[in-house]
């Protein structure tokens, strides 16, 4: 695996908000760890960061605009603005990062960038989204499966997934269906 200079790193809603109870049980307590450990190598190496902030126009969601839980987790804002390397914030209220402002798709071209590294929250969510999107629009993603974390889920008929099982859903879905190429924090790190 080869990670080019310009490889975008795209950190998807890491907001307080997905600390609050209203989103039970989740995955991969590692997650944040990975999450710093490759922004931290992104900044050293002046690649670019793009940071992405969930507005939810719902009053009573955790993470609505105007409230706490709409500010970026503490290991998150504290290293933003930090690396020598170009730094974009978009914010959304849909899923896709690719829909949010300002456009992301023209800031990733207009910089040659062409292979993009996503993590944050949640893993079959935004992330997966952001993710199917982005191979639909032609970039390599890479999508380290443990630099993310998601919560079980109860859908139709009374089914339920566990975070572990959406996790893997949404691994096979990506890596197979040749949206994204699944790989570890390790795996990113050690090329880049």
């Amino acid at each position: 695996m080869e990670i080019y200079e310009n490889t975008a790193l795209i950190v998807v809603d890491v907001q307080k908000g997905f600390g609050d109870a209203f989103w039970g049980r989740r995955n991969n307590p590692e997650a944040e760890a990975h999450m710093a450990s490759l922004i931290d190598r992104w900044q050293e190496t002046g690649r670019p960061i793009v940071f992405v902030r969930h507005d939810s126009a719902q009053p009573r969601s955790p993470l609505a605009t105007g409230t706490e839980g709409n500010a970026f987790q503490d290991f998150v804002a504290e290293r933003r603005g930090k690396g020598s390397g170009p730094e974009l914030l978009v914010t959304k209220s849909v899923n896709s990062a690719f829909y949010g402002e300002p456009d992301l798709d023209a800031w990733l071209k207009g910089a040659g960038i062409r292979q993009v590294v996503i993590v944050g929250i949640q893993t079959n969510m935004c992330n997966e989204t952001t993710a199917r999107m982005g191979g639909n629009l032609g970039y390599d993603v890479l999508f380290p499966l443990d630099a993310m974390h998601t919560f079980d889920l109860t859908g139709p008929f009374g089914w339920s997934q566990s975070a572990e099982e959406l996790t893997r859903a949404t691994a096979v879905s990506l890596h197979g269906g040749r949206f994204a190429r699944v790989v570890s924090t390790q795996d990113v790190l050690s090329a880049a």
